[in-house]
């Protein structure tokens, strides 16, 4: 990961797949919601065959990485965190959907203590198909890892730098953030946010055979947490 004397506070992490019409929207709305603070944006676009990239304004606070074809958004997101050079990192999506006026309020939650934020959409802007699929894909999912959350499907979650090492990078990662957060001892909450529907471009995610894999990934994430090491150390002797 880079990290130097100049690190920022906060680096905003944002994953980008045709999503043209949207960017010049959500960069402004970022840039209003971090005015505060000590921030960096980086975007990753994932192989966009639009004008996506080009719709990003450059600037001091403005990485962007860009992928040669799209690799999904778990790969968007490992290597955006894996940029990331702030102290806490934040996930949003590119779509709009996300509202960027709630990041201060995950942030507030990592300053009084928690390791990991996760956003949930109290009131979704999305099909009724959608929006009980998710619920019942939620709900086996938290059972089954055990980590308590009752929507991983939304992107915007606060982390700090730390909680990156405990993440590892497999097609579906996305998903389960909080399970191998919270599997590696870290201190998770949850908090309710603004869910907007979308205003231009398509969902790049059907259902199809998400639920499939999405299965196979839970039982490999459950096998990994169950075999992680788990070891104290005795003091040294001088």
């Amino acid at each position: 990961m880079n990290q130097g004397n100049d690190s920022p506070a906060v680096s905003v992490v944002v994953p980008l797949y045709n999503e043209e019409e949207n960017v010049p929207l959500l960069q402004s709305e970022l840039t209003r919601a971090l005015s505060d603070l000590d921030y960096e944006i980086v975007f990753v676009d994932d192989g966009s065959t639009d004008r996506t990239a080009d719709q990003i304004e450059p600037g001091p606070r403005i990485e962007v990485l860009r992928f040669e074809k799209n690799a999904g958004q778990s790969a968007a997101l490992y290597a955006g965190l894996k940029n990331a050079r702030g102290a806490t990192a934040v996930l949003i999506d590119g779509d709009l959907q996300n509202d960027p006026a709630d990041i201060p309020k995950l942030l507030a939650e990592i300053e009084r203590g928690a390791d990991l934020v996760c956003g949930y959409r109290a009131e979704r802007k999305d099909t009724l198909v959608k929006r009980v699929t998710s619920r019942v894909a939620n709900f086996v999912r938290s059972r089954f890892t055990k980590d308590g959350v009752r929507d991983t499907g939304c992107t915007l979650k606060a982390m700090r730098r730390e909680c990156i090492s405990a993440l590892i990078p497999f097609k579906g990662m996305h998903r389960f953030i909080p399970a191998l957060v919270k599997g590696a001892g870290y201190r998770l909450v949850e908090i309710p946010v603004n869910h907007r529907a979308r205003k231009f471009g398509q969902s790049k995610y059907g259902l199809g055979n998400r639920a499939l894999r999405a299965t196979v990934d839970m039982f490999g994430v459950r096998w990994l947490l169950s075999r992680q090491l788990n070891y104290k150390s005795r003091d040294k002797k001088t």
